[in-house]
């Protein structure tokens, strides 16, 4: 199949480079040409010249409204779009939106799956990510031998938009454990524990997450894992997840803690960085406190 690709950052650009690694030639488009080039993907002039000049079409993109940008938008994938497409929605979005792009994608007898993936940076950049989809079984059976290319474990979900909720549920646990934690590791700072003793009792305990696992053991070492989801995306996400509670008539106590940590991360200047951070952002308010040294926050350096 040929290979188009729209949304070479962070994340898109490590799996158009897993899917070269494979030894297929890329086709990408991104508002900036470089993130093209350096996943080692031929540079298209327009989202255009990638939907007619490939068979899979896979975006990676910030939002929804990105999407319905490129999707919907003039000279986009729909106006491009002809029978026998496939196009495969790896940003995170919001569910409702995905099944009116599916449906307007139907019309053309092109073929629309939502994939959310997880995993992070580190698991893009090995070709290890786990992916979500909704859509059709056997539009997933024919783009499988592209998507295996960087991804270990591929789930079908559900009908079209059952990827990208199942994507919400996730982020939103992962957003709650990665706060929560965050917020634990400062106050385990602040009473003088050893840190790793810590994370070695939460993670032989009930307090393990993907976050003491994971994240922390580098974090409280200085590295913060830096490339994957920023704070103002993470606070997209708890956001397009509260807005599917409301709509499924769920309540929805648990979000306020993710909210406001990653709402206090982007306030105090940490919007475009890893949402790691957000432990930073918890340390400023809390006398200055870094978990890997004695340096102090930034406004008291």
């Amino acid at each position: 199949m040929r290979i188009g690709f729209v949304g070479l950052g962070n994340m898109g650009g490590r799996m158009a480079a897993c899917v070269v690694r494979a030894g297929q030639d890329v086709l990408g488009y991104d508002v900036r040409e470089e993130n093209v080039t350096a996943a080692g993907a031929k540079p298209a002039a327009s989202i255009g010249e990638v939907v007619d000049g490939s068979d899979i079409v896979l975006l990676s993109l910030p939002d929804s409204k990105v999407v319905e940008a490129v999707v919907l938008g003039d000279g986009g994938v729909l106006a491009h779009a002809r029978p026998g497409l496939i196009v495969v929605d790896l940003s995170t979005a919001a569910p409702d939106s995905t099944t009116r792009i599916h449906g307007l994608l139907a019309s053309r007898d092109a073929a629309y799956l939502d994939a959310g993936i997880s995993g992070g940076a580190a698991a893009a950049e090995k070709g290890a990510l786990t992916l979500m989809v909704g859509g059709e079984a056997d539009v997933l059976e024919r783009a499988r031998t592209v998507l295996d290319l960087f991804s270990a474990t591929i789930f079908l979900c559900g009908p079209s938009g059952a990827g990208h909720t199942v994507k919400l549920l996730n982020n939103f646990l992962n957003a709650t454990a990665l706060a929560a934690t965050a917020e634990v590791m400062v106050a385990a700072r602040k009473a003088d524990l050893d840190l790793e003793t810590v994370l070695a009792v939460l993670n032989a305990s009930s307090g393990v997450n993907f976050a003491t696992l994971n994240r922390f053991p580098k974090i409280i070492r200085g590295d913060y894992l830096k490339g994957g989801l920023t704070n103002t995306l993470m606070l997209k996400d708890v956001n397009l997840y509260v807005e599917l509670a409301a709509r499924l008539g769920v309540v929805s106590p648990n979000s306020a803690g993710p909210l406001a940590s990653f709402g206090l991360a982007r306030a105090l200047g940490y919007a475009d960085e890893i949402s790691n951070t957000v432990v930073d952002a918890l340390g400023d308010l809390s006398g200055g406190v870094r978990l890997h040294d004695n340096s102090t926050s930034r406004g008291d350096a």
